[in-house]
């Protein structure tokens, strides 16, 4: 395995890196202040967006773009290091247009939708026109088994009619959300993983209610805010199902891989900040006589936070080229060992941060808290650990012989 970025990667992620710097950083304090008291994306924005795609920093996280479609193309191995520098903060995704939901939704499109499809909802959302959403959880049923959804979509001639409820739907509660596309059950009597269905849902139709907006652990998602969705006999078009029916599952799984490893690869990015700000604050504070930073304890968590990180980009990496080796099914090993193990370690690292920095690090003086926060919904959104675990395990290969004739052990004696 070749460990140093390609010639072509390290020319990218030098070019978004000198962006970051230049235009994104320097607005960091304007849009805290500005999402302090409004829901709204900064005036700011769409200028930085403008800016972006003027500079072919757009669509980075799509490698499978038609040519006629706006974007970079890069791999899955070129986007990692890249979405290490849009994940130092929380918003900056959204200057590039590499914002979630959106990127696995455009992916589910791009796999799944009709021409048509892709002309009336992936176009405006390539060219950051509209904002999307997808809605899968549910209060009501265990959603870490998928096969529970409990949404029922029936059809009803042309149409599909739909009632139900979904929350901790991602987008949702975004002004400029004008779409989701929402999985539900269309023939029960099907076997499990096939009685789901995706089908696209304008958020203007009769009947779909934004019960509410959600908070995590008291954070706010201020790119992609959290809702909580009702059904109540939406009339929808059999022409927005995506995919075929009975093909929910599949649809689902084409967007969660890429949903899943992009939250890994910007995690890791965070990371690296969270070492940083460790690093300056034990440096510059002192506690019974003698700078914090000269601690054994302190110089240890920062320590084996380096050595964590290492082995989640690492991870990550290897996840990002199997990727692109094998595509959305061929990875899927790599992506719930890395959707493990990412989360835990933006835990174990944002704790020794809050610990180092005290109280200010619980504070929105600091992204320690939502880095907390974050990565404790990781663990949570999009499969839960004992689900990816599960998968682990079953993926793990039996060896060929016993504990009584393994050639590892010495002979009993007889």
């Amino acid at each position: 395995m070749e460990f140093d970025l390609s010639e072509r990667s390290e020319a990218w992620r030098t070019k978004l890196q000198a962006f970051f710097d230049r235009e994104v950083l320097p607005r960091h304090r304007a849009w805290l202040e500005h999402v302090a008291v409004s829901r709204e994306a900064p005036p700011f924005m769409a200028e930085l967006q403008q800016k972006a795609r003027q500079a072919g920093l757009w669509n980075l996280g799509l490698p499978e773009l038609a040519d006629d479609e706006p974007g970079t193309r890069l791999s899955n191995s070129e986007y990692a290091p890249l979405a290490e520098i849009m994940g130092r903060l929380f918003w900056a995704s959204e200057v590039f247009n590499c914002q979630a939901p959106d990127v696995p939704n455009m992916i589910a499109l791009q796999n799944c939708a009709t021409s048509e499809q892709k002309a009336r909802w992936l176009q405006p959302l390539l060219g950051a026109k509209t904002r999307s959403a997808f809605g899968m959880t549910e209060p009501d049923v265990a959603s870490s088994d998928a096969t529970n959804i409990a949404t029922r979509m029936v059809r009803d001639g042309d149409d599909y009619i739909i009632n139900g409820r979904k929350w901790f739907i991602t987008g949702a509660a975004h002004p400029r959300c004008s779409f989701l596309i929402v999985m539900g059950v269309t023939d029960a009597e099907a076997d499990r993983t096939r009685r789901h269905s995706c089908i696209i849902v304008p958020m203007e139709t009769p009947g779909v209610r934004l019960v509410r907006s959600l908070r995590w652990m008291g954070c706010e998602d201020h790119t992609a805010p959290i809702g909580e969705l009702a059904f109540e006999n939406v009339r929808i078009p059999a022409a927005n199902l995506l995919g075929a029916e009975g093909e929910g599952f599949k649809v689902a799984q084409i967007r969660l891989g890429p949903a899943r490893i992009h939250h890994c690869m910007r995690s890791i990015g965070l990371c690296e900040l969270l070492i940083e700000l460790m690093m300056v604050r034990s440096a510059e504070r002192s506690a019974f006589g003698r700078a914090i930073i000269q601690y054994d304890t302190v110089q240890r968590w920062i320590a084996e936070s380096r050595v964590e990180l290492e082995q989640a980009r690492l991870l990550a990496y290897r996840c990002a080229w199997r990727l692109d080796q094998a595509g959305h099914h061929g990875a899927w090993r790599d992506v719930s060992l890395i959707k493990v193990a990412v989360p835990a370690m933006l835990q174990r690292i944002a704790d020794r941060a809050m610990q180092v920095f005290g109280a200010m690090g619980g504070s929105d003086d600091t992204p320690i808290h939502q880095a907390l926060a974050w990565g404790r919904l990781l663990r949570i959104g999009d499969g839960p650990d004992e689900v990816h675990l599960r998968q682990i395990f079953k993926m793990e290969a039996m060896p060929s012989w016993s504990i009584t004739d393994s050639p590892y052990l010495a002979a009993r004696p007889s």
